[in-house]
């Protein structure tokens, strides 16, 4: 049962700044992951609480953020509005992804659909951010708000602009709470 209740709650404490609407926003999420799990019998009962989730979640707080995306433990959302990923990003350990930003495939000349973007671990995302295609954000990589991100980004690099480019290159792990007095919260 604790393990149970520790992976519902795993996002709980690093969203403790945030809204409490974000609280909720993952609390859903984690819970319908858990429920989706649930043997034939119960698909059922798991088959409602993801339309409940899309109903709550999606349509009326304004956040996709498909039950069965791949996220890391400690996401962190800051005021979760406007925010769209694409069911196939996978997202790595304590990550922040702020508002009216769009993570997700692009549409190819030949009418095909790329893969989604894989981001790091320890991963901080602005605010209006794009980014799209098959491409891997590297691990404590910072993306600057209103960045449109469309090439890879190497690990530790601090990148912004449209299209996003590497404006500073760290060689060492610094914290998140660094990286955003540089580039804006």
């Amino acid at each position: 049962m604790n393990k149970f209740i520790s992976y519902l709650l795993q996002d709980w404490k690093v969203n403790h700044d945030t809204s409490s609407k974000c609280r909720f926003i993952l609390f859903m999420f984690r819970s319908v992951q858990i429920l989706s799990r649930l043997p034939a019998p119960f698909s059922i009962f798991s088959s409602f609480f993801r339309s409940f989730y899309a109903l709550i979640i999606e349509w009326i707080l304004g956040v996709e953020l498909p039950w069965d995306t791949k996220v890391g433990t400690n996401l962190r959302l800051i005021h979760a509005v406007g925010l769209v990923v694409n069911h196939e990003t996978i997202i790595g350990e304590n990550c922040t992804l702020r508002h009216s930003t769009t993570i997700g495939n692009k549409k190819l000349p030949d009418g095909s659909y790329s893969d989604s973007p894989k981001i790091g671990n320890h991963v901080d995302i602005g605010s209006n951010v794009v980014i799209i295609g098959s491409i891997t954000v590297g691990d404590h990589a910072v993306i600057g708000a209103g960045s449109v991100v469309v090439k890879d980004v190497p690990e530790s690099a601090v990148v912004a602009g449209n299209p996003a480019k590497v404006i500073k290159q760290e060689s060492g792990v610094r914290s998140q709470n660094e990286f955003c007095s540089e580039v804006g919260d």
